[in-house]
């Protein structure tokens, strides 16, 4: 094989790693009876290591993940692959049950990635009969719950990221949300990102986000919330960024 058809071959292979990357992240429906959502999964560069899903369950409920792991590239690109093809396994066999769905990511991904190698994952399950989301955060940045009365409430980790540990264990916690409340998950690229100054946006900076825009729709708030992060940064992008919004109805 000539070094021009090498080249090509590589190129070509590139390119069906990004498109298959991003089908991992086109959600089908954006609502269940209760329930709005919408994410945007934005790459520094064409594959990277953040990813957000959806996946609908019996009984009206709704699984939705978010997840961002280390490094940058190809390598936390496969590494991020492992933890949703792993992630949607699991929620195909005990998607209810957020403590042995996120055990069992772990340890998949504990087998089968370097020393190195981890990831941060939310997961949470929400009930559209009940309006209640049980969730469990991998060592991930806590989601914040936003009320109508513009109280916050984070959602705290409450165990390692996976790929850690071989046997970690993690619990599961639970927050009783109302008609009107946000859910906003994100990425560390969002909150770490800087000013030409060298500002960190930080949580405060997405809350105000949140605060200015006076969309109601999800995707709405999610493109609000990216070009209030771009006037911040001037548009300088230094991590993969990923902003999941629901919205009950």
């Amino acid at each position: 094989m000539t070094s021009d058809a090498f080249v090509v071959d590589v190129s070509q292979d590139w390119a069906t790693a990004c498109d298959v990357q991003q089908r991992f992240m086109r959600h089908v429906g954006t609502s269940i009876d209760t329930l709005n959502y919408s994410a945007r999964c934005r790459q520094m560069r064409a594959l990277g290591g953040d990813f957000f899903d959806f996946i609908p369950l019996p009984h009206n409920r709704l699984a939705l993940a978010v997840g961002d792991a280390s490094g940058h590239g190809l390598a936390a690109a496969l590494m991020i692959s492992n933890v949703q093809s792993s992630l949607r396994t699991a929620v195909s066999f005990r998607g209810n049950d957020g403590p042995a769905v996120v055990a069992a990511v772990n340890r998949q991904v504990y087998a089968s990635s370097l020393d190195d190698q981890f990831a941060t994952l939310f997961y949470g399950v929400f009930d559209g009969t009940t309006r209640r989301l049980q969730y469990v955060n991998a060592g991930h940045n806590s989601p914040i719950v936003i009320r109508r009365d513009q109280s916050v409430t984070p959602l705290e980790p409450s165990g390692p990221p996976v790929g850690v540990f071989p046997d970690s264990t993690y619990q599961e916690s639970a927050v009783e949300l109302s008609r009107g409340d946000l859910v906003v998950a994100y990425t560390d690229g969002v909150v770490e990102a800087l000013s030409p100054e060298g500002e960190e946006w930080g949580t405060r900076g997405l809350l105000s986000a949140v605060a200015k825009c006076d969309a109601e729709r999800p995707d709405e708030i999610v493109e609000a919330i990216f070009a209030c992060l771009d006037e911040f940064s001037r548009g300088h992008q230094t991590d993969d960024a990923t902003v999941a919004v629901v919205r009950v109805r």
